[in-house]
């Protein structure tokens, strides 16, 4: 039977306790959010970005909120205040959801999908992953193939360095890419 990310998150202790020396199970790393982003900032159109806030909000099972730009940029023609991508923070019940989809039907399903490379896991222990094509979410498969938009997914924890954060999601069962002998 497979086990969710919250039964798995409750058996970290146990299972990293040998691995990283823990004494007491508050030391374990917990998740805290998972926030799920999509720039728009090419979209002039605003039923462009109504379109991307609509399949964030069916992708995650909440409204996403706009983000503005801090700076005008004339290059860009964007001015402060324009609005440059949409973003869901989800906790609890809804993070747990969403990352038992991303893991067991969403990434499966990328084309050309090897893994989660080690290096997206930063200094202070969370993981951002880069999706090229929203629609290997299951509730956007079905829609316009014209309208397809990239997202980023960082799943913040509570660990204290990258060595920790790795073996955490090692544990929750992330799919990190195997180090290969280099050809020379």
């Amino acid at each position: 039977m497979m086990r969710s990310i919250k039964e798995k998150q409750m058996g970290a202790f146990a299972a990293l306790k040998e691995q990283m020396g823990y004494i007491n199970p508050m030391q374990t790393p917990r998740l805290k959010k998972v926030v799920v982003s999509a720039g728009v900032g090419s979209f002039r159109d605003k039923k462009k970005i109504e379109v991307v806030e609509d399949r964030l909000a069916k992708i995650t099972g909440q409204k996403p909120a706009r983000r503005g730009a801090k700076k005008a940029v004339a290059s860009y023609k964007t001015r402060i205040g324009d609005v440059v991508g949409v973003a869901v923070t989800l906790r609890g019940g809804r993070m747990h959801g969403f990352l038992d989809k991303l893991l067991n039907i969403a990434l499966p399903r990328t084309k050309d999908f090897r893994g989660i490379p080690a290096a997206s896991i930063d200094e202070v222990g969370n993981l951002t992953v880069g999706v090229r094509e929203h629609t290997i979410f299951p509730e956007a498969s079905d829609e316009d193939l014209r309208d397809i938009f990239g997202l980023a997914v960082t799943v913040v924890t509570t660990a204290e360095h990258k060595e920790e954060a790795k073996a955490f999601f090692e544990h929750l069962g992330f799919p990190f890419q195997k180090r290969t002998a280099q050809h020379g």
